[in-house]
């Protein structure tokens, strides 16, 4: 029976540092992290082999980029995409002038052809600088209401209910010990 609950009780450890890692990650793709690291997933497949659809790539802000660098792009509404928050994930194959600007020409590596839009350099949010293959599909899953749910108000729950159990025991445990201390007939005040 001990080593049953010793199984238990690693997989259980595993499971939380696992959604507390996805959860941490989920966050992350919201806001930056320390060292202005932000997370994004990939999804789809234009940057294959070298990024795998469904990665979670690490991406920082560089003073500069350079022809070959994989950036991350906010492309909103330049690239005719519905969502305004919407990212691509390309490679920078060339750099154009246009009026004395400088504009990235980016592409997928799986992809035929460039990009149909010159992006301007403000766009870019950063360069990958990591990336974890197939870790977006929980990342993503958490994103969801259902995923939220069993992600992370479930796996709550049941911390808190596991910590009021150790509390009642703890507490039991004293008031035991109290009544075996007292003199008797003496009451509990």
């Amino acid at each position: 029976m001990k080593i049953l609950k010793k199984i238990f009780d690693i997989f259980f450890i595993l499971l939380m540092i696992f959604l507390i890692g996805t959860a941490a990650l989920s966050a992350m793709s919201i806001i930056s992290a320390p060292g202005n690291l932000r997370v994004f997933v990939v999804q789809s497949g234009s940057m294959e082999p070298a990024i795998k659809r469904a990665s979670v790539v690490f991406v920082r802000p560089q003073n500069e980029y350079q022809i070959n660098d994989i950036v991350t792009i906010k492309v909103g509404e330049d690239a005719d995409i519905k969502n305004p928050k919407a990212t691509i994930t390309h490679r920078i194959i060339n750099v154009v002038t246009k009026d004395n600007k400088k504009f990235f020409v980016t592409k997928g590596d799986a992809n035929n052809a460039p990009d149909l839009v010159e992006w301007d350099p403000s766009l870019v949010v950063g360069k990958i600088i990591y990336s974890i293959p197939y870790l977006g599909y929980p990342v993503g899953f958490v994103k969801t209401q259902t995923g939220f749910i069993i992600a992370i108000v479930i796996p709550a729950t049941i911390i808190v209910y596991s910590e009021l159990l150790n509390i009642k025991k703890e507490l039991t445990a004293i008031f035991s010990k109290r009544r075996k201390n007292r003199p008797h007939g003496q009451k509990i005040v």
